[in-house]
């Protein structure tokens, strides 16, 4: 596959973005998910543009380069996850897009796989006190949750603002 430069820079300027907000979550701390969540969108913008092999290279810099400047390591983790689950979101939007069911069913698969590990193994991610193994579920339904809600975010972003934008960024 070829990339002209003209795609190979607006690649490096959302990558600088994307590394901008996941700083900025570490220096505002009450805006800490709003600002990975905005990072990992740039993500979704390569994957879209560009296809799923430019955005996971672009999702593997992106963190590299962030674990080298952002304060805090584990924001970058963060970011990845969200990566790796829009990379993992487009690959099943490509082969069930018309099948909304089968479509969901695959997105929460993807998600849970990363998630229940996480809250099983490393809870302390997540939570920062020590807490009952009950509140696991509740934790694990507030991630299916906020599952929901970032993926409708994304989508909204990709349709309403990020189409807004492409015609003055990729002329």
């Amino acid at each position: 596959m070829h990339v002209g430069a003209k795609k190979l820079a607006t690649l490096g300027v959302l990558a600088a973005f994307s590394v901008l907000l996941i700083v900025l979550g570490a220096i505002i701390e009450t805006s800490t998910l709003f600002f990975i969540c905005g990072a990992s969108f740039c993500v979704g913008i390569a994957i879209r543009e560009w296809g799923v092999c430019y955005g996971f290279s672009f999702l593997v810099a992106t963190t590299l380069v962030g674990l080298l400047v952002a304060p805090n390591k584990m924001y970058c983790v963060t970011f990845a996850g969200m990566g790796i689950y829009l990379c993992f979101a487009e690959i099943l939007w490509n082969k069930f897009g018309n099948k909304k069911v089968l479509l969901w069913c695959g997105k929460y698969i993807a998600f849970n796989l990363m998630y229940i590990p996480t809250l099983i193994f490393l809870p302390q991610l997540l939570i920062a006190k020590e807490m009952p193994n009950s509140f696991l579920f509740i934790a694990w339904g507030a991630g299916q949750l906020g599952l929901f809600i970032y993926d409708k975010a994304h989508d909204y972003f990709q349709i309403f603002v990020w189409n807004k934008l492409r015609k003055y960024l990729l002329k």
